[in-house]
């Protein structure tokens, strides 16, 4: 993998982003290089975007960690911690408006200079599922949710 972009933040330390894109009203740039372009053609009728990253700050990872909203340790994979053996970040982020090869959004979570590896249309139809457990999140201690 190479990345075909990269994502302008107004985030240069980890402790400042938003714990999600969900949760974010922050602005930012996604930069697409010029040979990958033309793949933008037609991006901008969609609304939202999922970007896929590089977690490029992370540090190493362990199996084990704490969540953001929990206290307690919990299995990496069934957390969005970014520490991770492919530390690769995923976020749907509003389109407001496509400038060439520029996408301005609105709810990055993600640090400045994130390598961009892909770009996916958000679709209602192929993205919503009903929820029906939510794990330990569902259980999550008062304590533990508060950042």
């Amino acid at each position: 993998m190479r990345p075909i972009g990269v994502i302008h933040s107004p985030f240069s330390d980890a402790s400042q982003t938003p714990i999600q894109a969900s949760t974010s009203e922050a602005i930012g740039q996604v930069e697409i290089y010029p040979e990958f372009s033309d793949g933008l053609q037609d991006v901008d009728g969609f609304s939202h975007l999922h970007l896929l990253y590089v977690f490029h700050c992370s540090g190493d990872y362990a199996l084990r960690v704490k969540p953001f909203m929990d206290d307690q340790l919990r299995g990496l994979f069934a957390t969005r911690h970014p520490c991770r053996p492919n530390p690769i970040g995923l976020s749907v982020v509003r389109l407001i408006e496509r400038r060439s090869n520029v996408l301005e959004v609105e709810g990055v979570d993600m640090l400045d200079g994130s390598p961009l590896l892909d770009i996916k249309p958000y679709v209602p139809d192929f993205d919503i599922r009903e929820a029906l457990n939510t794990g330990w999140y569902a259980t999550r201690s008062i304590q533990g949710s508060q950042k």
